[in-house]
């Protein structure tokens, strides 16, 4: 790597739309690559980690776990299986994301329910939200 295309730890940050610390952390759970040091001790990284960090970080904006992510890296690089992998993940992903997106409509429908039951004066006793909450099994 020369020095002209090394990027120092805040220019990845800057570049990826990242915090110095993802980029740490990253490291660590080994999504990055270790990086490279300058004599002075400094990261060095180039614009693939930049590339690899916009990756991660739109994977993680699409609902997937660190864990999934490191598989879709991982996937990234088979040329013989990988979109099918990607795809299967992807497919999984969808479905616990319509199956969360299910459950929050029911509570906010119930949550409405509640709130519409409520006329918002009276004794704490008498509050549905309150019962509601009370209740065993809420």
């Amino acid at each position: 790597m020369t020095t002209q295309s090394a990027l120092t730890i805040g220019r990845v940050a800057q570049s990826a739309g990242v915090a110095i610390d993802t980029i740490r952390f990253y490291e660590r759970e080994g999504l990055l690559p270790e990086p490279r040091r300058r004599p002075s001790g400094y990261r060095e990284y180039d614009m693939g980690t930049v590339a690899r960090l916009r990756f991660i970080r739109r994977a993680k904006d699409l609902g997937f776990t660190l864990e999934e992510v490191r598989e879709l890296l991982a996937l990234s690089a088979d040329r013989h299986g990988g979109v099918e992998g990607v795809r299967e993940r992807a497919t999984a992903r969808l479905h616990a994301i319509e199956e969360r997106i299910a459950e929050l409509q029911r509570v906010r429908d119930g949550l409405a329910e509640l709130v519409e039951a409520c006329p918002g004066h009276g004794a704490p006793e008498d509050c549905p939200i309150l019962k509601a909450l009370a209740e065993p099994g809420a």
